[in-house]
């Protein structure tokens, strides 16, 4: 079992302040598979310190954006022969069917980190108005400070590509926290970053526990707190963030609806809801957990959605056919055997799967792929966010309930509309409120795009421009004409 012995603070391999530390667990087998230092506040202290001198004093933050953009390009470039090396690294310390660790986890941060870099290239960093009562206006944006990013587990370099590269472009310092349990993938960032040209101090990477992530966010040397997580968890992180007016951006939970109109086609769907609600083992904030569906064929698209789910493999994660693999942590297993439990006590009728292992497997944090009907959209399984492969089918009558359904929940992250008519689906999409939505498919996670939620699902956006502005301070500076300014002034040149 590999051991590390060193955090990474200010872009050097330092000793820890504690020797506390903490084992990193295959969801598989229930076996450790490395062990790591668990930092103390005396580093997470250190490492602001750092960060803020490196803000404060050093040249990151005033070098023109096309050197930040530069730099970053070369990360992408160091990113791009080790796509296979971070594959493993995930589905070992998380567990995701490695299929979806090369497609997902390792394949879209490389090509997030480019996609960022171009839109920071193109940006309007500065750029000047004419003034409504004449002179002119300066726009410009500068970078927010020392940023605390804390990153969950499910799709650990994914988030972190989303936080970190927008915060280095807009020329931020960054203290990063990842999980605990994907801690191996931390690791894997830090030495992506070692020998890249950063200042001194400007990123240092803390995998630790939720009172380490406290410590970072109230901390009085961040100005800003980027935050994925639990809703619950993120109004706590708001609540210190507000009594601080500390800058806070959220990616919260979900309970997206997948909504499907009479004319959809059945297989089509079932298929689809293999990625759209079952990604990730179900482990994903927009996950479609709700399958809503006509009443009028909701026999035809229940049978199509439990024949495909059926059939999907679970089991080893390293098993290039398997689909489902295990769940992060013992903890998360118990939490959705406790959802499925729920719904059948609340009386949705259990499809596919429910409690216990999945057949033939006798050990490691599996759950049965699950899937409810005869549910109503008040029950608990309908409402709350399982995170995991368990699909819960509620009936509608047509276009306006099934958008009425839709919104019937404190959540507003994802969605899809599934229709071959286009028009009629975008009218329903328009309807819906959610921060995204896609069509025939799960929202594509597009880099260009920004991404985010409503309601109880967050504040604030990632990806494209949108997320870039996320981590900058707009100012303006007004310039008065010359002439003007003499006057002003008492000046008597001509």
């Amino acid at each position: 079992m590999p051991c590390q012995r060193h955090l990474f603070i200010g872009g050097e391999w330092v000793v820890p302040s504690g020797g506390d530390t903490f084992e990193v667990i295959s969801p598989h087998t229930g076996q450790p598979v490395a062990e790591v230092p668990a930092p103390t506040h005396e580093d997470v202290d250190r490492a602001i310190s750092l960060a803020r001198t490196a803000f404060d004093e050093g040249p990151w933050p005033r070098l023109d954006p096309q050197e930040r953009v530069a730099v970053v390009r070369e990360l992408a470039e160091r990113y791009r022969p080790r796509q296979e090396e971070l594959a493993q690294l995930v589905t070992t310390e998380m567990g995701a069917p490695i299929t979806f660790s090369r497609s997902a986890h390792a394949r879209l941060p490389g090509a997030m980190i480019g996609a960022f870099a171009d839109v920071a290239a193109r940006h309007p960093w500065r750029e000047v108005r004419a003034g409504a009562f004449g002179g002119e206006v300066m726009v410009h944006r500068a970078p927010v400070g020392v940023v605390a990013a804390i990153i969950p587990w499910n799709m650990p370099m994914f988030l972190t590509v989303a936080k970190l590269v927008p915060a280095l472009l807009a020329g931020c310092a960054v203290v990063l926290k990842p999980s605990p349990e994907t801690a191996l993938d931390a690791y894997f960032t830090a030495e992506l970053l070692t020998g890249l040209g950063l200042p001194p101090g400007l990123v240092s990477i803390l995998p630790g526990d939720r009172e380490i992530g406290r410590y970072l966010v109230s901390h009085p040397g961040v100005d800003k707190v980027s935050f994925t997580g639990s809703t619950a968890a993120g109004r706590q992180v708001a609540a210190a963030c507000g009594s601080a007016l500390r800058r806070v951006s959220l990616e919260l939970g979900g309970k997206s609806a997948a909504v499907v109109l009479d004319d959809a086609d059945p297989q089509a769907v079932a298929e689809g809801m293999t990625v759209a609600g079952l990604m990730n083992s179900g482990q994903a904030c927009v996950a479609q957990t709700r399958v809503l569906l006509p009443r009028n064929r909701y026999r035809e698209f229940a049978d199509a959605l439990a024949s495909t789910v059926e059939s999907l493999p679970v089991g080893d994660p390293f098993d290039p056919s398997t689909r489902i693999g295990p769940m992060v942590s013992q903890r998360q297993q118990q939490r959705v055997q406790g959802y499925i439990d729920q719904g059948v006590r609340e009386g949705a009728r259990l499809l596919v799967g429910g409690p216990g292992l999945p057949e033939g497997i006798e050990r490691g944090w599996y759950v049965r792929p699950t899937l409810f009907t005869d549910a109503d959209n008040a029950m608990r399984i309908a409402q709350e966010e399982i995170f995991g492969p368990v699909l819960t089918l509620i009936p509608h009558d047509g276009d306006e309930e099934a958008i009425r359904l839709a919104n019937a929940t404190e959540y507003g992250l994802s969605g899809s509309i599934w229709s071959p008519d286009i028009t009629r689906a975008t009218a329903v999409a328009h309807r819906i409120r959610s921060g995204t939505l896609g069509i025939n498919a799960a929202y594509s996670m597009d880099p260009a795009a920004p991404f985010g939620g409503i309601k109880a699902s967050g504040i604030g956006r990632e990806f494209g421009p949108e997320g870039l502005d996320g981590f900058l301070e707009t100012t303006s500076l007004s310039i008065a004409p010359a002439n003007d300014a003499r006057r002003s002034s008492g000046s008597q040149h001509p």
